[in-house]
């Protein structure tokens, strides 16, 4: 019986499928245990090794637990929502959902090609109208929300309008906007019902504000922070600037101090933890009232370092701030506007990053100082943000550096307030050694007695308090896109109203084109029928809208962190059941939460962020019962791709005398050895190269004049299919794909060219991918799931190489040959030899710590050095080699399932009991000594390691072996170190 592996996988994945074999139960008897992946899109390239790593790993350890008695959720599904579905859309012309429904197919196929164990009867699509459903009455809880600083938690609007309606809002201490006035019942009593949605849209959780933000006119939409990379847009590479628009916001900054504490709950990493602690970014300090001088408008700053007011030498704002345009004089009008202009372009995060350019224009207006009442010149500046703090700041350049470089550059007084400090090079920023001077009523103050007496100064002048600031901005929660979940909401007289739950879901009206209307609108006003009847109470053509009963629809939609938020709850509900909730009361309360997490760091201050807001909001609700959606989280490190490099130069001959081109712009290959040359400017080398290929192969002896070099030395990707283990290129498989080197020559080493390699990201663009579908063709799955696995620990990054993969392959049909060889089954009820069991329990032993503390890596070569003493060994023996394949079935579940089918267990391995370590198999009852004569070891014996002294000593000298050493010799001295060695002297 040979190792079919290809039919032997196809085999065991039918039959999962066909018994919904991995199927969670609710409401198990069981322990549950619920192990989930990050949230994949579905891309039209498909999968590359690189993307299993995590899924992998994930898998083993699920199914390690079903075989420890676990109930386990394993469940996948797919964010099908999102820019890049889009994007091809734009182009081509084809709806988003064939394009993501065809990529969903490919990407299906593939999972279940490698073997996982998930429930695919819990299926979750965010881009289908009954998931988006209740994404859309999620953000309706949201706007019928607000944040209650006092119970802190989020809490019904409905309880503000009983407040307001006896007692205004005097009383209450909420979360909401900055700009909310004081009112009476009385006055609430008065405002139109208009005047009272807008108050109330300042209190909501979710709710509709002028804001900065990134915008891609390119992409035409706004994107996030985390979708910016060096000022451009991550997806296309295209150009963005900072824009006002009226955008729907999430008031995640209610969270912040919740967010941070829950980080001290939960088991994640420590560096991801800081991660989220830097962008929540806790800061204690002052907020300061500064007064404009010939200007009603008052400047707020927030400062950590209040006890250094009286060092303050000019304000700055951010160029996007509200007040630029009414402070600024007429005679700065033109420079400010310009430079409002080109900040524009610059993101947010390159601003932050740059800390050399120095820049900014001064308004011509000028601050009043709360206790000298000196003027103040106003600057603007980019290093200053407006959606951190206030957007201003009150620049004090002895104890800042930015504020200093500012200072320097455009020639602004730097006041010295520090006692016994030099600041002629730089400022000085440490608080602890911090003594104040000149300074009026703080001057001799430390940091701390500093700090409080200036706060109290003024808040007795009515211009400041002491405050807690973070650094979390409340989240943009629109896109100007087609392919996301619209939003329930229409407008009347320009207030959003919310459509009732029962009408969901509103599902994505079809648009002629998928681009921004001519007027700028987003896709979403191209269609024709997308408008609200509160008649009856659905989707109407556009025409029809009356303002009395036809309504706009929100042209939003909302962004691709929407769906990903809460969508593990999903899961949690069998499809059955999904109805009449995003979950019903009993699942949640069975699975609670996810109990491990796995997927990629660069989600830390992302996803993770907002499905830990969005699941405090609903537990504060009473919709959830758990207050962190994941207990433990591990992030996988990246499979990196080996690229493949060729390296070339253009030349051409030319005629001596007659300057005539001989041979015009020949491509040439050359070794990475000679292009390496190049790269430390030795030119000459170069050119005697191609002199020599050229004389050698056109047999025409040139002068070096004749040669001319039309190019420099170049290097370029070459696809790794088109190379093979031993780096040696298919030479005409790349001229036809390549057809600007078609004809192309090269060097030739022994009738070959080899390129020359690099470990770097796995990407299309470097043409480094390996397609999983190949490898499982030629090695099987479950030689790439051990692989995967044994290139190194999880969390850390490591480079693929095809060729590697042989040794676990290798591995594999050395497993199959321990079960099964030439006649059939070789197993049987043959009894366990004390080295048979010793192996078996040490690699139980080994196994189960190894995957407890997923190192997973080691647990493969665990396997490898059991395999190998058990086929030393010749154990045949059922009790020892039938629970080695559940050791390594969730690793290699294929080969498993077939071997443990060739035993004759009629049920799935997934379903045995994982074997039970017994410490006693380990417990050594002898000891194998080396006998040595002199110094030298000659044989070896196994004693007792509880015999005496004497007793080893009589055994050896009485032995066959000692007495032929010695010859009849007595010997003069005999060592015995019990345990250890025996060494016969003389």
């Amino acid at each position: 019986m040979s190792y079919h592996f290809n039919e032997i996988e196809a085999k065991w994945q039918k039959y999962w499928a066909d018994n919904q074999t991995f199927k969670a139960e609710n409401n198990s008897h069981k322990p549950k245990y619920y192990v989930l992946d990050m949230f994949p899109y579905p891309s039209g390239a498909g999968l590359h090794v690189g993307h299993p790593l995590g899924y992998i790993a994930s898998d083993i350890y699920a199914r390690y637990k079903r075989h420890k008695g676990f109930n386990v959720l394993h469940p996948q599904g797919y964010d099908s929502f999102g820019l890049p579905a889009e994007q091809y859309a734009i182009q081509t012309g084809q709806h988003p959902a064939i394009t993501t429904e065809t990529n969903i197919k490919t990407y299906r196929r593939q999972l279940d090609q490698i073997g996982f164990s998930f429930d695919w009867s819990r299926e979750v699509r965010t881009s289908n109208p009954d998931y988006y459903k209740w994404t859309q009455w999620i953000f309706i809880q949201l706007f019928e929300s607000y944040y209650c600083n006092d119970a802190n938690e989020a809490r019904p609007i409905s309880e503000l309008t009983s407040v307001f309606e006896i007692e205004g809002n005097s009383s209450i201490n909420a979360a909401c906007d900055d700009d909310v006035v004081l009112f009476s019942s009385e006055d609430w009593k008065d405002f139109s019902t208009e005047e009272q949605q807008d108050i109330l849209l300042k209190y909501r959780l979710t709710y509709l504000a002028e804001t900065e933000v990134n915008w891609c006119p390119a992409l035409g939409t706004v994107l996030a922070n985390d979708e910016i990379v060096n000022g451009v847009s991550e997806r296309g590479g295209h150009p963005v600037v900072r824009k006002k628009m009226t955008q729907w916001s999430m008031r995640i900054s209610a969270y912040a101090e919740r967010l941070l504490q829950g980080l001290d709950t939960i088991d994640w990493t420590d560096s991801l933890k800081e991660s989220q602690r830097n962008w929540i970014g806790k800061s204690v300090g002052a907020a300061v009232t500064f007064n404009i001088n010939d200007h009603d408008e008052v400047i707020e700053v927030f400062t950590t370092r209040p006890d250094t007011i009286f060092g303050v030498s000019f304000m700055t704002l951010a160029p996007e701030h509200e007040l630029v345009t009414k402070i600024t004089t007429e005679a700065q009008r033109g420079t400010v506007q310009a430079y409002v202009e080109a900040t524009a372009k610059r993101s947010e995060r390159d601003r932050m990053a740059d800390v050399k350019t120095i820049s900014g224009a001064f308004t011509g207006a000028y601050a009043e100082h709360p206790f000298t009442k000196e003027p103040i010149p106003i600057w603007i500046g980019d290093y200053v943000l407006a959606g951190y703090g206030t957007g201003a700041v009150m620049s004090v350049p002895c104890g800042d550096q930015r504020d200093y470089d500012f200072a320097k550059h455009f020639k602004i007084p730097i006041p010295n307030i520090f006692d016994g400090v030099d600041i002629s090079e730089e400022a000085f920023a440490d608080k602890d050694k911090t003594v104040i001077a000149n300074s009026d009523f703080l001057t001799g103050m430390n940091y701390k007695k500093a700090t409080k007496r200036v706060i109290y100064e003024l808040e007795r002048l009515g211009q400041g308090k002491g405050k807690t600031n973070y650094r979390l901005r409340d989240a943009v929660f629109s896109r100007q896109r087609y392919w996301g979940e619209p939003f329930p909401v229409y407008y009347v007289n320009s207030k959003p109203q919310m459509i009732d739950q029962q009408h969901l879901p509103i599902v994505l009206p079809e648009v002629e084109k998928y681009l921004p209307t001519e007027e700028g609108e987003p896709p979403l006003g191209r269609a024709d029928v997308w408008a609200w009847c509160t008649e009856s109470n659905s989707v109407v053509s556009n025409d029809k809208i009356n303002h009395t009963t036809v309504f706009p629809l929100e042209l939003n939609t909302m962004p691709g962190w929407a769906g990903s938020s809460w969508y593990f709850f999903r899961y949690m509900e069998e499809a059955a059941h999904r109805d009449d909730a995003f979950a019903t009361e009993d699942a949640l309360k069975y699975w609670e939460n996810v109990d491990l997490y796995i997927g990629g760091s660069e989600h830390a201050t992302g996803h993770l962020l907002y499905a830990r807001f969005w699941v405090k909001f609903l537990k504060d609700r009473g919709f959830v019962g758990v207050d962190e959606p994941f207990k433990k989280l591990i992030n996988q490190g990246m499979i990196l791709g080996t690229s493949a490099f060729g390296y070339f130069v253009f030349y051409s001959i030319i005629d001596r005398a007659t300057k005539n081109v001989i041979l015009n712009k020949k491509p040439l290959f050359i070794s990475k050895e000679d292009y390496n040359q190049t790269l430390t400017g030795n030119e000459e080398l170069i050119i005697d190269v191609v002199k020599s290929y050229i004389d050698k192969n056109l047999l025409s002896k040139i002068e070096k004049e004749e040669l001319h070099l039309m190019t420099p030395m170049s290097s370029t990707y070459i696809p790794v299919e088109y190379v093979n283990a031993s780096d040696e290129l298919d030479i005409e498989a790349f001229k036809n794909w390549r057809p600007e080197f078609k004809d192309a020559e090269f060097i030739l080493e022994d009738g070959v060219y080899k390129v020359g390699r690099e470990v770097e990201k796995m990407s299309k663009s470097k043409y480094n991918v390996v397609n999983p579908d190949a490898i499982c063709d030629q090695y099987g799955a479950d030689s790439l799931r051990l692989y995967e696995m044994f290139l190194g620990p999880l969390e850390q990054a490591k480079p693929w190489n095809t060729a590697g993969i042989t040794g676990v392959h290798g591995f594999l049909k050395k497993l199959w040959k321990l079960y099964v060889d030439d006649n059939g089954i070789r197993v049987n009820d043959a009894e366990a030899s004390k080295d048979n069991l010793k192996t078996l329990h040490k690699t139980i032993k080994k196994v189960e710590e190894d995957i407890e503390n997923f190192s997973f890596n080691t647990s493969v070569s665990t396997f490898m050095i059991a395999v190998n003493e058990l086929t030393q060994q010749k154990c045949t023996s059922t009790s020892i080699l039938e629970p080695l394949l559940i050791l390594i079935s969730p690793y290699a579940p294929h080969i498993a399932e077939e071997l443990w089918s060739c035993l004759g267990n009629n049920e799935s391995i997934s379903t045995a009991s994982f074997p039970i370590f017994e410490a006693k198999h380990l417990v050594e009852s002898s000891k194998n000594y080396p006998i040595s004569f002199n110094g030298k070891m000659r044989f070896t014996l196994e004693l007792p390691l509880d015999m005496s002294k004497d007793d080893i000593e009589k055994t050896v000298m009485a032995h066959e072996k000692t007495i032929a050493q010695l010859e009849g010799r007595t010997p003069k001295k005999i060592i015995v170190v019990p345990g250890k060695i025996v060494n016969i002297v003389g």
